[in-house]
Formats: C-alpha cells, structure tokens, sequence
C-alpha cells in the first residue's frame, strides 16, 4: 500500500505512513466482529431460527428482525448528521472511539439472550442498538478516509478498508465457528461449550466484544486527529445543529447539485447492500436447507470472493471512475438475485450467492469514494453524516418490504423481491448522477 497524503482541512500535512492506513484499515478488520459475526450470520440467525423459532401469534421472527433494524435506521437518520458535522469541529478520532466502545457493550449485552422466545425483545434491541451506534462510528471513521489517500490511490485505500473487513470476517468466523459453533450433541466447538440455553452462541457475542474492541484500539493511537475547522470549532445545540446543516445541503445544492442526486441514490442501492447481509444468512437457512452450522462456512467463503472483489474494484476505481464500478456491479447483484428467486437447494445458494458476494464489496468500497471525491475538503465528517442520513432516511425501506413480502406471501423466498426492488430503484437512481472528477 502506497503512502498516501493526510488532507486536513484545506491543507495538505505529512503524507500518511503504511502503518497509519494500516491502522485505519484495521478498524474495518475489527468491525467484522459486528458486521459478519453478530448482525448476518451469526446471532441474527440464532435469534431468528432458534430464540424466535416458537414465538407465538401470526408474525415470523424474520418479520420482527427487519422491522426492529428499520425503526433503528430512523434513529441513525435524525443523528448522523449532526455527529459527523461536531466531528469536523477536530473530533473525528474521538468519535470513532466514543461509538465504537457503545457497539462494544451492546455485543456483549447479546450474552444475555437466552434460547427462549421470551428473549426476542431483548435480543432485537440490543441488536438494534447495535447497529444505531456503529453507523454513527461509521460516519466518523469514513470521513478519516481523505487523512490516509490522495485522489490517486482513494480508491486503492477503500478498497483495501473494505478487504480488510472481509478478511476480518473469515478469521473471526473460522474462529467461532470451530471454537464453539461445531459440531452436533449437547457440546459443541474445540472448547466442549453447552448448548444449553444458547450458551455457546451467547459466548460468541462476548467474543465478538472483545474482537472489535482490540482492534480498534491501532486506529485511536496511530491515525492523527483532525485539526478543527475554524467555523466548526464551537458546539451547537441540537436546534443549531440542524439549521447549520439545512444551510449547508442548499450551499451544496446550488453549487453540485450531483452530490445531491448521488446522495439519494445511493441510498436506495445501499439500503438494498445492507438487506443483502442481514437476511442472507437468514434465508441461506430457511430458503436455501443450508444448515445453521454451515452457513459460516458459507461465510467464510463469502467474505473472500468479497475481499477479493473490494481488492480489484479499489484499482478500476482508481482508473475509471467510481460511477463505472457501482453500476456494473448493481447490474451484476440484479442478475444473481433474480436467478437464485427462482431456484432451490443448497447447490444454487452456493453458487449465485457467492455471485452477489463479489459485487458488494466493489460496490460498497466505490460508493463511499465517489462520495470523498465530490466532499468539499474539511466537510467529511458532516458529508458522511448526510452519507448515512440519506441511507438511514430510507434504511426501513428494505427491511419494511422484506418483513412485508414474507408476510404477505406466507413464504420466506419472497423477501428477496424486496431486495431486488430496492437495487433496482438504486440504479435507476444512480444513472443520470454526474461521475465525479476523476483527480477530485
């Protein structure tokens, strides 16, 4: 990995060493723990297929699991703006570690959902939670990523984030799973831990914790904080926050109105990309008779056709353009997700889900480029807040609509037209939004 240039504000400090954008890479090594472990195939298919598998009434686990994660997306839109924009004030380092450690706690409170249906509440806020306060770390760690990359290498260095992750996610699975997942009867994993009441998986939570935890800890030490921006440097009140920001979304309308389109669309898409790794493993197991054990060795596969595919597309950015990469691998998603709707069986999730697998990461890591390219230097944190607002303001759209299609057709199968809605609108979305410069 080149050096890369650490822009702060409307300057230019130090180039970035290897070791600082190794560091903030490894936030996203860390960040696995949360992502692979907890929210997609770990604890959301034991809450789902084991805790919320006798829960009485007429509506599924699934259904509570997507709506529970979209009353969350509400949250994440009415915060994430005002974080990032206090964050730009110099505190994006803080802020990375002040929601990181809130994602820490939540993991671990996960220890405490018991294999009883009676548990569900609790496992779905906790989940909730979750997910509220690593979007918020998300923000802040995203806006970081113009500190650690020139317009040359910005899409090498995403996409080495992204990589990290995916790698991240195998290693954290294969521990896991051969540590307390494997295996049938009463014990399970190397270690002989008791399924009783979920206690193998509940100790998975506490391990996920402490995994995200430790790795996290490089980026809080190595990677610089921010100098604050002048007009940034006083706090505001919630009310002034907002009006701040109103301010600034119609001074970026009236000078790139394409920042704006690109913020809605990609909303759409990325909301379809989240739906992905929620319900993929919830429907590998219900859909698709994968059992609950394999699946993460699905995973780990999935995380590296992924890696390798966030690794490749980091160069093509860095050549043509963002916009190319997004679009061509929406396109590619399309086309698996449709497939694998009319087919069954174990055979054809392997084959068309690793399929989807290697176009998110390329169309997540050049998302988040396209976005640093078109930011004002000095505005990441408040242009990666309005990043996650205008994903969040619509986050309940793919969960709504897969909880609704699961309901309405009595058949966990139709949810995956939700998600094939939702990518599809992205697209549409995305296709008239201007590419940004390339040397932006």
């Amino acid at each position: 990995m080149s050096t890369a240039a650490a822009s702060t504000g409307d300057t230019v400090d130090a180039p970035a060493t290897r070791g600082q954008v190794l560091a903030w890479g490894v936030w996203d090594w860390g960040s696995a723990a949360f992502n692979a472990v907890i929210l997609t195939f770990v604890f959301s298919v034991y809450l789902t297929d084991s805790v919320g598998a006798d829960l009485p009434g007429g509506i599924s686990a699934n259904s509570w699991l997507g709506w529970s994660l979209g009353i969350a997306g509400l949250f994440i839109a009415l915060l994430a703006p005002v974080i990032g924009q206090r964050a730009d004030g110099g505190r994006r380092r803080r802020s990375v570690g002040v929601w990181t450690a809130l994602v820490v706690v939540a993991m671990a409170g996960l220890f405490a959902v018991r294999d009883e249906y009676t548990y569900l509440w609790l496992g779905l806020v906790l989940l909730a939670l979750g997910s509220i306060f690593f979007e918020l770390a998300s923000v802040s760690y995203n806006a970081l990523l113009r500190q650690v990359s020139t317009p040359h290498t910005i899409g090498r260095v995403s996409g080495f984030g992204w990589a990290m992750g995916y790698f991240g996610g195998i290693v954290a699975l294969l521990a896991v799973y051969v540590g307390l997942i494997a295996g049938e009867g009463p014990t399970r994993g190397l270690l002989g831990v008791s399924t009783e009441g979920g206690l193998n998986i509940r100790l998975v939570a506490l391990v996920a914790a402490a995994w995200f935890a430790l790795f996290a800890l490089p980026l809080l030490f190595a990677v610089p904080e921010s100098p604050p921006r002048p007009d940034r440097a006083a706090r505001l009140g919630l009310a002034a926050s907002y009006r701040r920001l109103f301010t600034d979304l119609r001074e970026l309308y009236r000078a790139n109105p394409h920042t704006v389109y690109f913020l809605a669309a990609s909303a759409l898409f990325r909301d379809g990309l989240a739906a992905i790794f929620t319900f993929g493993a919830v429907l590998a197991v219900t859909v698709y008779g994968i059992a609950a054990g394999d699946v993460l060795v699905f995973g780990v596969v999935a995380n590296v056709v992924s890696a390798i595919g966030a690794l490749l597309a980091g160069r093509i950015d860095d050549r043509a353009g963002p916009k190319a990469v997004v679009v061509g691998s929406l396109v590619g998603m399309l086309v698996c997700g449709v497939v694998l709707l009319f087919l069954s069986g174990p055979t054809a999730f392997w084959i068309f889900g690793l399929g989807l697998c290697l176009f998110v990461g390329p169309a997540q890591s050049s998302s988040r480029t396209y976005l640093a390219r078109l930011t004002p230097p000095g505005q990441e944190g408040q242009m990666f807040g309005l990043y996650a607002t205008t994903g969040r303001a619509v986050s309940f759209l793919a969960p709504t609509l897969v909880g609704l299609f699961t309901f309405l057709f009595g058949s966990d199968r139709a949810g995956i037209v939700g998600i094939l809605i939702v990518l599809a609108a992205g697209l549409v979305a995305l296709w008239p939004v201007r590419p940004p410069a390339p040397d932006s």
